[in-house]
């Protein structure tokens, strides 16, 4: 059961590093527009609306990502304390209550949305001659299945910690900095970083 949670976890995770990429190419995008428009004062009509699909791209792609490193927004004023089955009861009850129902429906309008859209080969109305939508509203039903998949595997990870008492493993991937193992790393303590601080505030640093 455990490899196939983690199959499906390095499926969401190809996804969204591979379309993360969308960020650099973004980036590209906006700079070379604002060049553009600025030195060469030559804008182009269709930069904005590529500009929001693939931010838009980018954003729906990270959906599952985002989900299988546990990374969805939650407000755990009280969440962080309960034990870990308690936790997993209520994660269980909301992805079946909301979840399921929402992205389904998710899943469901994208495809109608999509196919509407490839059949008049729908085109932006944001500028006179829009780039084309019909293959950016594909990326709805789309991201909206891979969710959805991620999503049932939370819920069996809910289930085997309903069974267990503790959370199943997950793969990792980009982890926030730990501090104090950084700090045992370089070896470094509390008090040297308030003697560097005093020093920096006495202004002795900016004399040598």
């Amino acid at each position: 059961m455990q490899k196939l949670l983690f199959t499906i976890d390095k499926i969401s995770t190809f996804a969204g590093q591979a379309f993360s990429w969308l960020i650099v190419s973004l980036t590209f995008l906006i700079t070379y527009e604002v060049y553009a428009r600025y030195a060469m004062n030559a804008p182009h009509a269709w930069a904005f609306d590529m500009m929001l699909q693939m931010y838009g791209t980018l954003f729906m792609m990270a959906g599952a990502y985002t989900l299988s490193k546990n990374g969805m927004v939650r407000g755990d004023v009280l969440y962080g304390f309960f034990p870990p089955r308690v936790q997993a009861g209520l994660d269980l009850t909301l992805y079946i209550l909301f979840f399921l129902p929402g992205v389904t429906a998710l899943c469901w309008a994208g495809f109608t949305y999509a196919g509407e859209s490839w059949a008049i080969f729908e085109h932006s109305g944001i500028t006179a001659d829009g780039p084309p939508l019909y293959h950016f509203k594909t990326i709805i039903p789309v991201a909206g299945a891979f969710i959805l998949v991620q999503g049932i595997v939370e819920i069996v990870r809910c289930v085997l910690c309903l069974k267990t008492g503790e959370w199943p493993s997950r793969i990792q991937d980009v982890e926030e900095v730990d501090v104090e193992k950084l700090k045992k790393t370089v070896n470094v303590t509390d008090e040297d970083i308030a003697q560097l601080d005093e020093y920096v505030m006495d202004g002795k640093g900016g004399d040598k």
